[in-house]
């Protein structure tokens, strides 16, 4: 029987990848809130995010024989040198865009596990640098009316309507759309687990 496993996050995304790979995770959103970090470097700042919000849902679970690994996550969109989370509001999306546009950024995405059994922990941040397009102003308005484009990072995703608008990435697939699976991987053979035993 594989090994309880934990997402602290509510991403679609991160749910799916992590059942492409054969894992089967339960789903408990960890509601930390994403502030306090301003002052870090970006791609620390989203490995400080993924400890919390692993460590917020690990405090809930029992030890035990069936103990449960916890993965936490979070991603930030670096570009000019400015760390973007979700936008604040459609006008925002529309700024961002239009900044945004023939330019490429860098998406760190941090990772947090934690394995309730024994109490260690493991963490990493995974970047891929993102080449975006160049969408009319019409597109830019349409996207920013939509839902998709208060949930995501930058604001941009791989996996909705901004993916035509998004030339070209240097790095992992996952870790712009959430978690990176080769990283989480290693990150859990330092916990001692190999990601066969978590196969659902």
């Amino acid at each position: 029987m594989a090994r309880r496993l934990i997402l602290a996050s509510s991403s679609p995304a991160r749910r799916q990848l992590l059942e492409w790979a054969g894992l089967s995770p339960e789903v408990v959103p960890s509601n930390v809130a994403e502030d306090g970090v301003d002052h870090l470097p970006p791609v620390e700042a989203v490995r400080v995010l993924a400890q919390r919000k692993a460590e917020a849902v690990a405090a809930g679970q029992r030890s035990g024989s069936d103990a449960p690994l916890v993965i936490g996550c979070d991603s930030l969109l670096e570009f000019e040198g400015a760390a973007w989370g979700k936008p604040s509001s459609p006008t925002q999306v529309v700024e961002r865009w239009h900044r945004m546009r023939g330019r490429e950024g860098l998406l760190h995405t941090g990772h947090c596990v934690i394995d309730t059994s024994t109490n260690s922990m493991a963490m990493a941040t995974d970047t891929a640098l993102v080449r975006f397009g160049h969408p009319s102003d019409r597109e830019v308005e349409a996207y920013a009316s939509t839902k998709e484009a208060m949930e995501v990072a930058g604001p941009f995703t791989l996996e909705g309507r901004s993916a035509p608008w998004v030339d070209t990435i240097d790095g992992n697939y996952g870790t712009i759309t959430g978690v990176s699976l080769p990283l989480l991987r290693r990150l859990f053979a330092d916990l001692d687990v190999e990601i066969i035993d978590l196969w659902s």
